[in-house]
């Protein structure tokens, strides 16, 4: 299947999306949303596919932002209408079962940085640009950015970021927790690629389970969250892949995870 907007290309267990506008930067209008959600049904159908990568098109961007030519056109509930198909899109992404890695090329603003932090964390290159600069357009964020990024960096330099409309480079991003590890442009996507490899030959079932845990107990008491990692550690015993990890470890080799949870 193609997409307008959108590549999409699997490899070896790791499937990757590149925003594909960059006459536009790459930005998101709603048949790119609407794209990127049937790509996310695609790949919560495929088994085969262990670990998601995103990027964008070109050397200047990853996502630059929202399409503000569409904005012109939008009444209010419009435009509630399409904050709330963000959202949607963004929540399903970031609920994903499998790891997603934002691997962030260029300018991340807007609703590119909004994408980025529904990722599991975020490879950056030297010459990436991210921020929420939407109160310069008159607004706020729209797809989740006001929550994500207070729940990233803190509510006070959420705040500032995104009264300011200030755009971080990517050391600073990375000081403040947003991006987890940067690299010169020219090694992004290949350093991104091995990550990537790597989680793909973890067990899916443990990695679905890390995912989960950790996003739940974000917004549960300390209590409940570890109440949720100790169900969580016991179901692990479940699968052969835990069967399988512990034998290999105790015969020296390498293990072999088949990710299924049957006994």
């Amino acid at each position: 299947m193609t997409y307008e907007n959108i590549l999409f290309d699997v490899q070896g267990g790791v499937a990757v999306v590149t925003f594909n506008r960059p006459k536009a930067l790459n930005a998101l209008n709603p048949k790119t949303l609407d794209e990127l959600d049937a790509i996310i049904e695609r790949v919560e159908k495929d088994d085969s596919i262990r670990v998601l990568v995103m990027t964008g098109a070109g050397e200047k961007a990853f996502i630059a932002g929202a399409d503000i030519t569409e904005f012109q056109r939008m009444n209010p509930l419009q435009a509630r209408l399409f904050g709330e198909r963000g959202q949607g899109v963004f929540c399903r992404l970031e609920n994903l079962s499998i790891p997603v890695i934002a691997c962030v090329n260029g300018f991340a603003l807007g609703g590119g940085c909004e994408i980025a932090m529904s990722c599991d964390f975020i490879y950056a290159s030297e010459n990436a640009r991210l921020g929420q600069p939407e109160v310069n357009l008159g607004l706020i964020p729209g797809f989740g950015g006001t929550q994500r990024l207070s729940r990233l960096v803190g509510r006070a330099k959420a705040k500032e970021l995104c009264m300011t409309g200030e755009m971080i480079d990517a050391k600073q991003a990375r000081d403040l927790g947003l991006v987890a590890k940067v690299f010169p442009a020219d090694q992004l996507m290949a350093e991104t690629m091995k990550v990537a490899a790597l989680l793909a030959s973890k067990s899916p079932g443990v990695l679905r389970s890390l995912k989960q845990v950790i996003n739940r107990g974000m917004d549960v008491d300390l209590k409940t969250a570890c109440a949720l990692e100790a169900e969580a550690f016991g179901m692990c015993f479940a699968s052969q892949d835990a069967r399988e990890g512990v034998a290999a470890f105790l015969e020296k080799r390498k293990p072999d995870f088949k990710g299924t949870l049957a006994s």
